[in-house]
């Protein structure tokens, strides 16, 4: 049987908050990296108060969520990392996934799309979820392409509510339930 957390080109792996907030010093030096992966204004960050940042957001989390890192499968190299935000774990079972990969060099690849994958298969047969949602923003066509080929489907936007660059963006949902995972995994 293959490993549970193995795609066809990435692995996910524990995730070490030390590990994790010394690449994102150097990845955030990118001002487009920081505009894909939120909607605060561009900061540089320090690699200890990184630590402590994430360090925090893991031990005062819901245990109910999950973090990964992602690493490339031949020669394990930490791309960037991937969570599960499970929002009501026995009632209505939905979550949120957010996905970053850190160097440029590395997007389009393939790789983000292999590890929603990994975590769309662990969310529905691991944690058997009803749900996965994800937001994006417009100007991210790359990520909004990668989620469509997983089967992520537009459900709805927040209209112009973010200001980058003197332009208002939308912030679009998409989200993919788990009998349309199923129907496209295993129909």
């Amino acid at each position: 049987m293959k490993d549970f957390f193995t795609g066809e080109l990435v692995r996910l792996s524990a995730f070490d908050p030390e590990e994790i907030a010394k690449a994102y010093v150097n990845w955030t030096r990118d001002s487009e990296l920081q505009r894909l992966f939120g909607s605060e204004a561009s900061a540089l960050r320090s690699a200890k108060s990184e630590i402590s940042f994430f360090e925090k957001m893991v031990k005062e989390d819901n245990p109910a969520n999950h973090f990964f890192s992602i690493r490339k499968l031949d020669d394990n190299r930490l791309l960037g990392d991937i969570n599960l935000d499970v929002i009501n774990e026995w009632g209505s079972r939905d979550a949120f996934v957010g996905l970053g990969i850190g160097d440029r060099n590395d997007w389009g690849k393939g790789y983000g799309t292999d590890a929603m994958k990994i975590m769309l298969h662990f969310a529905f047969t691991e944690l058997n979820l009803r749900r996965v949602t994800l937001t994006v923003f417009e100007y991210n066509p790359r990520a909004i392409r990668s989620y469509e080929k997983v089967g992520f489907q537009h459900e709805g936007r927040l209209r112009k509510i973010l200001l980058r660059d003197g332009k208002r963006w939308d912030m679009l949902y998409m989200g993919i339930l788990a009998e349309e995972w199923k129907e496209r995994n295993h129909g």
